[in-house]
């Protein structure tokens, strides 16, 4: 049976028919680890001359943004990420200086540590990050199952709880809104959507915020770690003004909104095509496809290509055998392909692209209780132990 939270975010199958080991993770940050992967050029390329600084940022307890907005504002520093690490977990990942001014060498806090490895001609950019290790403990498990998991290569690389607001799965909601150019729907979706994943005092203060007439009240009482909250709402309390209040949220995360809503297409799109028997794990003739150097390109019989998906934009194309299922569910959510150009918005507009239809899971490895293992860049961890685990309850095993 698929858990209710995976339904919401637009996952309806399980790839495998593996039983599943059970068990829970995150029990603590240090035991969910994760490292991004550099290509091999773009470390070579790193010396201790040039013109933007590269730096390794461990973390812990904080996400991706919130510690480089933290650098920025202490440091002056904008520092701009190759890929986005969540909270809940202990990672290392790489930032690069988008500008050539004097940066510190090393910065330590107690959620992270920043330090300078060299320089480079170019800024980095995510294509440089070529994927992520992980070393996972699963508590509770049975791992005497793991070894009847044949199926690696065959795991459907959906889009994670991560992207979706993992306890609270409104991101691709607002997404939506926007693109649909109802801010005030926006605005009333980021404020007081709540969810039973959620804790009993952020649902009490989402509960308040239903109520435009509470905005003022809510502001003296919304809690620190509501902070992107806390900026709407002060816009609202201030102007009134639906489109002011959103545009108040930093770009990358009004992008992300969007991002969140193509990526639950997508998720939509695969699983009824998986559900349809359309063949995911074998690129046909016709199809578009990456090569093992994760470029895009037609079908040639070559065993290293892999199939992609579209991911829904302006520009997408209906000349794919996936438009069938594509089509019936912008149809379902009353969005057009031609809607992700927003004239009311135009920076967060996205054109589209594709996406690896399976995740590439590599250097799998077990030592009870723990999982290692790598991934391509932007597959998600959760979504490979989604189908080892077949948590019944994803939120109360760690996810």
């Amino acid at each position: 049976m698929i858990p209710k939270i995976d339904s919401s975010i637009g996952i309806f199958v399980y790839s495998t028919n593996f039983e599943g080991i059970g068990g829970k993770i995150r029990s603590a940050q240090e035991d969910f680890f994760v490292s991004e992967i550099l290509d091999q050029r773009t470390l070579s390329k790193i010396s201790q001359t040039g013109s933007y600084a590269v730096y390794k940022l461990k973390k812990y307890g904080i996400d991706t943004n919130h510690a480089l907005s933290e650098i920025f504002k202490i440091h002056g520093v904008r520092l701009k990420a190759l890929g986005l690490k969540d909270a809940s977990a202990t990672t290392e990942q790489f930032v690069c200086d988008t500008g050539t001014s004097k940066s510190p060498e090393k910065f330590i806090t107690n959620r992270y540590d920043l330090t300078r490895i060299g320089f480079v001609a170019k800024p980095l950019t995510k294509k440089d990050m070529i994927g992520n290790h992980f070393k996972i403990k699963i508590q509770d498990a049975d791992f005497s199952k793991i070894d009847n998991l044949k199926e690696y290569e065959k795991i459907l690389n959906f889009f994670g709880y991560q992207r979706f607001g993992s306890k609270r799965p409104v991101s691709h909601l607002i997404g939506k809104a926007i693109l649909q150019n109802d801010f005030e729907l926006a605005v009333h979706l980021l404020l007081s959507f709540s969810s039973e994943y959620d804790s009993v005092e952020n649902n009490k203060i989402r509960k308040m915020l239903e109520d435009k007439s509470n905005y003022s009240k809510a502001l003296q009482e919304i809690p620190h770690q509501m902070d992107v909250e806390r900026i709407v709402l002060d816009e609202m309390v201030q102007h009134g003004d639906a489109i002011k209040a959103i545009r108040a949220i930093s770009l990358s995360l009004r992008r992300f909104f969007v991002q969140a809503f193509q990526s639950y297409v997508f998720n939509c799109a695969m699983s009824q095509a998986f559900e349809h028997g359309e063949e995911l794990f074998l690129p046909k003739e016709g199809d578009v496809c990456f090569d093992k150097k994760n470029d895009l390109g037609r079908y040639q019989n070559d065993p290293d290509q892999r199939l992609a998906i579209p991911l829904v934009g302006y520009s997408y194309s209906k000349k794919n055998r996936f438009d069938y299922q594509i089509s019936q569910v912008l149809e379902k959510e009353q969005i057009h392909a031609r809607d992700f150009f927003s004239k009311e918005m135009q920076e967060v507009s996205n054109e589209g692209g594709f996406r690896q239809a399976t995740i590439k899971c590599e250097s799998f490895s077990t030592i009870e209780p723990f999982v290692s293992f790598t991934l391509s860049r932007g597959s998600y961890a959760t979504i490979l132990l989604r189908e080892i685990m077949k948590p019944s309850d994803p939120i109360a095993a760690g996810f």
